[in-house]
This record gives structure tokens, C-alpha cells and sequence, in this order.
């Protein structure tokens, strides 16, 4: 099995696979006279703010899922391309980029280094050229924590839990989890390096905005290998504007990987009546030994 298959293997594999509780009815869902759900009812409050909490999935635009011949195609399985490329707004975009017709640096603006950082994790997840070293080697393909802010480009379920002080956000792939708190703290001058950052976050009328900083210095931020660094704050926008969807609005500002602040819309729908899966990636894995160049 090629690398690409891996990655996306790691991507897909808790959104092709039945939730438990699969027919659990979720409480308090508007409904259509059908029983579908009413996406564009309005948004629910709490204390008067919008409650953001529910099951989300990556809402973006999903690949062709009869392209798997096709130059730059992932796979049969529905993917959203920003799970590929975070600034990708379609599938002809990655399908340029993998076909060679389109380069990468036209999707956000790389420093010199990162674009070369990124040519050679896209050969390798071509097979066009052998494993060097480990930092062009996914680290979500390796079962790693699906990081902020790429965790809002996959497909894989993830709960947020609103509380008082706090946003939690429960991730169900290796069952990871993210704080962003509410209660007027302030950010850390000098962190201990993380996958998820520190977020602190405050209202704007009915958006939350969120502010983020102390990443690692090695993270992805999609699977063509975008790098996010200890340098960078992301801010999120995040916006409730009627029962189905999440709008969140990115900035990467990371002055060391890139040479400006730039920005995309990683929004989310709604899911209901089902659960979180119980989801281990290296459990019965059995994919590693044929990755190419190992």
C-alpha cells in the first residue's frame, strides 16, 4: 500500500466505520414534518451567548468519490480537500497540485524553506521518493494527535462541550481532546511547546474569538505537509448562525513558515443521532511495513 492510501486510511477510517449507538436518538434536535433534521433553525443560546455544543464533522467541500483513477485523487472514501491543503477550495485544486499542473506555493505563502519542506512531503506522499527522514513523514499517518487547528479539516467526528469557563472539544480519533477557555485568562508568555496550543478566547457580540500560541515546532496542517511553528498564533472565529453549522474562520499568522498572515473558513455540520466512535489508529494496524521506504 503506497503512503497517500495510509494517510487516508488514518483520515477516513472513523468516518466509513458505524458509530456506536448509531440509532440514539439526540435530544432536542429541531425537525422537518419528514423527521429531518431542520439544519436552518435557529442556533440554541445559553446565558444568552450561542452554545456551540453538539457532534461536528468537517463540512468543507468533499472529493469526488468516483475519482480514485483520476490524477490527484485521494480515494473512493468522501474526504474534504482541506484536509489535503487547508487553503484548498476544491478537488480540481488538489488534483492540480498532485498532477504536478498547479504549484503548492500558489495556495498560501510559503517562506522559502517551507516550500521546499512541502515539495518534498508532497513527492513522498506521491511515492516519488523514498523516506529521508522522519520530517516529510505525516504525523497523523504515525497516529499522532490530530492538532489545532488542521483537527477542523477531517472527517472524523469531535463533540464540543460547553461549559461556563471553557470549550471542550472532544476528538474521537485516539480519543484526544482541546480546552479553549472562556474565563479572561491570559495567554502564557512563555509555554511549554504543545499539539494544541493554549487558547483563550473572548465574545464579540455572538462570535467567539479564539487566540492561540505555544504550538511544537514540528506540526501539519494538512496532508501536503503545510507546517504550523512555535512562532505562529492562529485565530479562530467561531460563529453559530443557525442549528446546522458551525462557521469558524482561521488566520495563521506564523511569520517564521510563511511570509504573511493568511486566512480560510473551516466551517462545520451538525450530526445527530449517533455517538462518538471509540477510534484507536494503531490498533490491528497492519499498514507501517508496506508504506513506501520503510
Amino acid at each position: 500500500m503506497r503512503t497517500p492510501a495510509i494517510a487516508l486510511f488514518t483520515l477516513c477510517m472513523a468516518a466509513t466505520v458505524t458509530a456506536q449507538w448509531v440509532k440514539y436518538p439526540t435530544p432536542g434536535v429541531p425537525r422537518l414534518p419528514d423527521g429531518a433534521v431542520n439544519v436552518n433553525a435557529a442556533a440554541p443560546k445559553t446565558g444568552g451567548r450561542p452554545d456551540f455544543s453538539g457532534l461536528w464533522t468537517g463540512a468543507t467541500t468533499l472529493a469526488d468519490p468516483a475519482c480514485a483513477n483520476k490524477p490527484g485523487c485521494i480515494g473512493q472514501e468522501p474526504l474534504p480537500v482541506q484536509a489535503v491543503h487547508l487553503a484548498a477550495t476544491s478537488q480540481d485544486q488538489i488534483g492540480r497540485v498532485f498532477g504536478g499542473a498547479l504549484n503548492v506555493a500558489d495556495l498560501a505563502p510559503y517562506q522559502p524553506w517551507a516550500i521546499d519542506l512541502v515539495k518534498r512531503r508532497t513527492a513522498f506522499q506521491r511515492g516519488l521518493v523514498p523516506r529521508e527522514s522522519d520530517d516529510i513523514v505525516d504525523p497523523h499517518a504515525r497516529c499522532l494527535p490530530p492538532n489545532c487547528p488542521r483537527a477542523w479539516a477531517f472527517p472524523h467526528y469531535r463533540r464540543i462541550v460547553q461549559a461556563a469557563d471553557r470549550l471542550v472539544i472532544l476528538h474521537e480519533f485516539n480519543a484526544s481532546y482541546r480546552q479553549i477557555f472562556t474565563d479572561g485568562r491570559q495567554l502564557p508568555s512563555d509555554p511549554s511547546p504543545s499539539w494544541q496550543g493554549y487558547s483563550s478566547a473572548r465574545w464579540q457580540g455572538d462570535s467567539l474569538v479564539v487566540e492561540t500560541v505555544g504550538f511544537r515546532d514540528d506540526l501539519w496542517l494538512d496532508m501536503v505537509g503545510s507546517p504550523l511553528t512555535s512562532a505562529a498564533r492562529v485565530t479562530e472565529r467561531i460563529r453559530r448562525p443557525r442549528y446546522g453549522k458551525l462557521e469558524i474562520e482561521v488566520t495563521i499568522n506564523d511569520p517564521k513558515a510563511y511570509t504573511k498572515s493568511w486566512t480560510v473558513r473551516l466551517d462545520q455540520a451538525i450530526v445527530v443521532d449517533t455517538e462518538l466512535l471509540d477510534s484507536n489508529c494503531t490498533e490491528n494496524e497492519q499498514s507501517v511495513r508496506r508504506m513506501v521506504g520503510q
